[in-house]
């Protein structure tokens, strides 16, 4: 069975500063949604508050995987992982001085993933074999591309049902960026995974998007039921197209 994540009325911040307030997104079982913003408008803060690494000063988040519905805010981390839900951080955080395949075992600690890591392993080298040419080699040695496709794998070694995306497209080439948002969608499909992605490159995100909502100064301002809808907004056009 497919899974899906509810966001409703999420306000969050750091100590006295309010980053997020009120916001509310779905993610439809098997969907792709992208989040839409500039750098400072709290892509990454709602994404740790559904990991467990920000706790909402309100709202829920709630996870329906294989039919049973999952309250997320006021769980640990390694409970809301446990459940099958797999974070790809922005800036990758892989560990530098372990190898490839060490960072990518890493992935496969929850019960659930052990018991097919072969399966998601082999998956993975076949969907990246840059990994599997350099599966020796130590993760802080590698380019920024090959970083990135690491990050992925580990985050799919978990045996997920939801991923967590936040800003694939830093710090690398354009050529490496398309690319790299090509292989969510073929991560995506192969697993048959529900995917929330935050993002600001909106002509890469867009292009495998089921539908988004663009997120400013941590209040939700546009929701597109498309990709179309995204393209046609105002909004979007200003911030995004310079139009």
């Amino acid at each position: 069975m497919a899974s899906s994540l509810t966001i409703e009325g999420i306000s969050a911040g750091y100590g006295a500063v309010r980053v997020l307030e009120d916001v509310s997104i779905t993610v439809g079982a098997g969907e792709t949604v992208a989040l839409l913003g500039t750098n400072g408008n709290g892509k990454s803060t709602l994404m740790k508050c559904v990991m467990g690494l920000v706790r909402p000063m309100a709202g829920s988040i709630t996870a329906e995987i294989d039919g049973v519905r999952h309250e997320l805010v006021g769980r640990a981390t390694e409970a809301i992982v446990d459940l099958g839900i797999a974070f790809v951080p922005e800036g990758r955080r892989l560990f530098p001085k372990l190898t490839v395949t060490e960072n990518l075992m890493l992935g496969a600690f929850r019960p659930a993933a052990r018991k097919v890591i072969a399966r998601n392993l082999d998956f993975c080298l076949e969907t990246f074999p840059r990994l599997r040419e350099r599966s020796s080699q130590l993760a802080g040695s590698m380019s920024g591309g090959e970083q990135q496709m690491l990050a992925l794998g580990r985050a799919l070694m978990s045996a997920p049902r939801i991923l967590l995306i936040d800003e694939p497209s830093v710090g690398l080439a354009p050529v490496l960026v398309r690319r790299t948002i090509d292989k969510i969608k073929e991560l995506k499909d192969g697993f048959q995974l529900t995917v929330l992605m935050a993002e600001q490159n909106f002509t890469q995100a867009i292009r495998i998007a089921d539908r988004g909502y663009v997120i400013v100064h941590g209040q939700i301002a546009f929701e597109g039921g498309s990709a179309e809808e995204l393209n046609n907004n105002e909004l979007i056009r200003k911030f995004y197209l310079g139009m």
